[in-house]
């Protein structure tokens, strides 16, 4: 049999042409109808989500002035957090011997007889709170209870069956997931932007609680503006996992950068306000830092996921357990700890009188304590009973080898500065993180540790 190689030649090149044109034909198709699905998600988590998200509006009578605010920049009634936020382009109106201030922001239904989580930057402070639902009916709403540490609050309006949103879990959340946030950005109603979850566990911002709060938030880059806060970050499933909160910007707009608090967080807030109207946290009485990589390596540590214990308040939960200046925590029940920030927000959210085990490394060996948390507010009188400088506003703790060396304090004695309040007689002493105490007093005595400190502080007041 003779075979025509020319002809089979080209009959294979037809049959492949047909099949890579037939293979980028499906590809297409199959990418089209992708974003067709992904469009369909986003159009349904609209359409299940905005009847439950309202604007939230407020009103407050300020003696001074200052600058009526009607989207909700920021706080509608506070004039550093919005120059905090939007810089030295924020200007304050000539003062008024008095004035009503409004403002705007979001919040989002979570029960159908009428309770709505905000931000406590929204409604906190106002004297009147009127809640416009998507449809159009407006409520006046009352103040169930605010959190300023968290920046959470709940409001009531008197109404019956009512859409929800459905509250997620954040805890499952992955960076690279997708974030949808829906509020009422410059007072624009129903917005939906789109975007994803671009990383967790944020801290150390100072964005709430005056630079004390607890912090750990969800940064996004789906677009939220003024007028965003209080309205809910949702999932892909059109579940709330965080409550948006602040922007990261330098012209006031968006600029890629949002932050949120974690729904979980939110909810363990929420339960409290809803149950006594405040908020109780857990306390353990230690003051800790995180552990670099220089000091990981020095105590044989693998990595830097733990915290170092730099002070332990004496008669606190913590000192009661056996915890010691120098002990290493690497984990919380069983969970790895990640930073100082975080493993101080995991405790405030227990409930004081819960039992925790902590695993600390001591001398290079590992070992397991039972700690009984305390209540915070308890914990912070004795802390500051301990400490008589709390009173000037600052505080101070151990010099430990570790913090000698981070400080480049080797080779001296003293008591390092660890705290010092805004506004306070010791900052504007001068005093700072950081600097090192060595003596006190008109006689100069020389302190060693805390305990020494405290003695002679005390006497030379």
């Amino acid at each position: 049999m003779k075979i025509n190689v020319k002809k089979l030649v080209i009959v294979s090149l037809l049959v492949v042409s047909v099949l890579w044109v037939s293979s980028s034909a499906a590809f297409a198709d199959n990418g089209i109808a992708t974003l067709k699905e992904t469009s369909k998600a986003f159009s349904s988590v609209a359409k299940r989500v905005t009847p439950a998200v309202v604007s939230v509006k407020v009103e407050k009578s300020i003696s001074g002035g200052g600058q009526v605010n009607p989207h909700g920049y920021g706080s509608p009634f506070d004039e550093e957090f919005m120059k905090r936020f939007f810089g030295p382009q924020y200007r304050q109106r000539t003062p008024q011997p008095q004035q009503k201030r409004v403002g705007q922001g979001s919040g989002f239904i979570i029960s159908s007889d009428g309770y709505i989580l905000s931000n406590n930057h929204v409604v906190g402070n106002a004297d009147k709170i009127t809640v416009v639902l998507n449809d159009g009916r407006a409520f006046k709403a009352k103040l169930v209870g605010a959190d300023p540490p968290s920046d959470v609050a709940l409001i009531k309006i008197e109404a019956d069956d009512l859409p929800v949103v459905k509250l997620g879990d954040s805890d499952k959340l992955e960076v690279g997931d997708w974030a949808i946030a829906v509020g009422n950005p410059y007072g624009l109603s129903a917005t939906l932007t789109v975007g994803v979850v671009s990383a967790k566990g944020r801290n150390n911002l100072q964005i709430v609680g005056d630079g004390a709060g607890f912090e750990d938030f969800i940064q996004t880059d789906a677009a939220i503006n003024p007028g965003n806060s209080g309205g809910p970050l949702l999932n892909i499933d059109g579940e709330a996992i965080g409550l948006n909160t602040a922007i990261f910007s330098q012209s006031g707009g968006y600029q890629g950068i949002g932050f949120a608090i974690p729904i979980n967080m939110a909810k363990s807030v929420k339960d409290q306000l809803l149950k006594t109207g405040k908020v109780v946290r857990g306390f353990v009485g230690i003051r800790g830092d995180e552990v670099d990589p220089k000091l990981a390596k020095a105590m044989g540590l693998e990595n830097t996921r733990a915290i170092q214990i730099l002070d332990v308040v004496e008669g606190t939960p913590a000192d009661k357990a056996g915890l010691k200046a120098g002990d290493i925590i690497l984990k919380l029940d069983g969970k790895d700890v990640t930073g100082w920030s975080a493993f101080r927000n995991r405790i405030a959210m227990k409930a004081p009188g819960t039992k925790i085990v902590l695993l600390v490394q001591r001398e290079s060996k590992p070992k397991s304590i039972k700690v009984t948390i305390g209540s915070l507010d308890e914990g912070m009188e004795l802390a500051n009973k301990n400490q008589p400088s709390a009173e000037y506003g600052f505080q101070v703790q151990e010099l430990t080898r570790e913090l000698a060396s981070k400080f480049g304090y080797e080779g001296l004695g003293g008591v390092l500065v660890s705290g010092v309040e805004s506004g306070s007689d010791a900052e504007r002493a001068g005093l700072a993180d950081g600097m090192l105490i060595l003596r006190v007093g008109r006689s100069r005595v020389r302190v060693n540790s805390v305990e020494e400190f405290n003695a002679a502080f005390d006497r030379s007041r």
